[in-house]
């Protein structure tokens, strides 16, 4: 038995009675039947992977993963690696756009280093290794490298359940990981590099077509298995991405539900479902991002997001977007009367009503 299906079989499964219960509750709520849409089936989810028609998500966290990439040498990027360490440090000390949307949703934020090259104050330490190596020269993590980073994520999201944290939120900061995104992405679909790569924090048309070029040549170079997620992720992948795939499989395994953010949060999500399909059980898709990408990667988890915004600044911004809406949904379900409270005759499906 290898390392993934041990954690496939330490997932506990979905609990139909309980998500069963949840949707008895909506049901007789005095509103009409799905009023709420895709918050009620959000909430019916939730029960299931939790196990209890009680849902309470009232302490939350965003866990953003840190890495760099050593794919930014080929110029795939606006900004050199540095941006890395320093937008982690602004992370962990709450002065960045995540750490200021998370406050409003009232979720705590913490950063894990899981592999930058310069190490930042006030970021919890999970890194394997100093960056990754160059993919368009070699993979860029050994086998040793990428199965650590995947162990580490499980462990963060276990220390985060074991403190009490209810749902988690993805986030993640890294210069150059919408290039692995797409990298992974392209081999794991089987779709064109040119379909999948976009402009991420806002290249030129050159910059475009050297982080295509960048991609391509660490595809030809890395041969990964598309029918080997592990194999993919260790060769045109990132610590991040390891590390957060890691972060879904431990978030399974502790019944508590997790989050989708962007494109690297996304394509980390759909490795995790590879390894271990269990995992997609706790997964929610909090929205569909700008990278041209984005919903194919969803769709292919089977995952219909909240949100079309066209967001794409990453950290976890969309995925903590989701919170107030789950509040709201929430707040309905906890305190409204009942069908049976008022006197009013409780409504019942019709036929050919698609509800």
């Amino acid at each position: 038995m290898n390392r993934f299906t041990a954690w496939n079989e330490t997932i506990p499964p979905f609990d139909a009675d309980a998500a069963d219960r949840a949707k008895a509750r909506w049901d007789g709520i005095a509103k009409p039947l799905n009023g709420l849409g895709m918050l009620e089936t959000a909430v019916i989810q939730i029960a299931g992977v939790t196990g209890s028609e009680r849902v309470s998500i009232a302490k939350r966290a965003v866990a953003v993963l840190c890495a760099d990439n050593g794919i930014v040498e080929e110029g795939v990027t606006q900004t050199d690696a540095s941006v890395t360490a320093e937008m982690a440090g602004r992370i962990a000390s709450h002065r960045s756009s995540v750490s200021l949307m998370a406050k409003t949703a009232h979720a705590d934020v913490f950063a894990a280093d899981f592999g930058m090259l310069t190490p930042a104050k006030g970021v919890w330490d999970y890194a394997v290794s100093s960056g990754t190596a160059n993919m368009t020269k070699g993979p860029a993590m050994t086998e040793q490298q990428a199965l650590r980073a995947i162990e580490n994520g499980v462990a963060l999201a276990d220390r985060l359940c074991e403190k009490g944290y209810r749902i988690l939120v993805t986030g993640e900061m890294g210069i150059g990981n919408t290039s692995t995104s797409s990298a992974v992405a392209s081999v794991l679909l089987g779709l064109p590099i040119d379909a999948v790569t976009g402009r991420g924090a806002g290249l030129s048309d050159a910059g475009l077509n050297r982080k295509r070029d960048a991609i391509r040549r660490a595809i030809e170079v890395n041969q990964p298995d598309p029918c080997d997620a592990f194999d993919v992720l260790r060769k045109v992948g990132g610590f991040d991405l390891a590390g957060l795939a890691g972060l879904y499989i431990g978030a399974a395994k502790n019944r508590v539900p997790i989050l989708i953010d962007g494109l690297p949060s996304s394509v980390a999500a759909l490795v995790a479902a590879r390894l271990v399909p269990n995992a997609r059980i706790a997964m929610f898709a909090s929205h569909c991002s700008a990278e041209p990408v984005a919903k194919a990667i969803l769709d292919a988890l089977e995952l219909s997001p909240l949100l079309y915004a066209n967001l794409k600044l990453g950290e976890g911004t969309g995925a903590v977007c989701m919170l107030p809406l789950l509040d709201m949904a929430l707040a309905v379900y906890d305190g409204s009367v009942t069908f049976r409270e008022t006197g009013i005759s409780q409504y019942v499906p019709q036929e050919g009503d698609p509800r």
